[in-house]
């Protein structure tokens, strides 16, 4: 099931605290950069950020899910109403972020 552009709409508007905050729409659904980064993917209307440390520690209870079938899992974020705390995470993970390929 694809995301409802409803839901990305709601992402981006939690996100929009950030700078240099940009989602790109992939058939369906979509990925978020940071900084030109990848640092989440919006799929299924399910918000996932990579895997580092940084959101390790942010969200120890977290459920590692995969955007899709035959990825590798990501971090479920679960309470995307928080755009303090949505704010917060992005920050922590974009040094422990890995470069874009090119």
């Amino acid at each position: 099931m694809a995301t409802s552009k409803e839901y990305i709409k709601f992402i981006a508007e939690q996100l929009d605290g950030l700078e240099d905050i940009f989602i790109r729409s992939m058939m369906g659904e979509y990925i978020v950069y940071y900084r030109g980064k990848i640092a989440a993917y919006v799929c299924d209307s399910r918000f996932l950020v990579k895997v580092v440390p940084s959101a390790k520690a942010l969200l120890p209870n977290a459920k590692l899910e995969p955007p899709y079938k035959g990825a590798k899992d990501m971090i479920l974020v679960e309470d995307v109403e928080d755009k303090e705390f949505l704010t917060k995470l992005f920050k922590a993970m974009y040094d422990e972020l890995p470069m874009p390929k090119k």
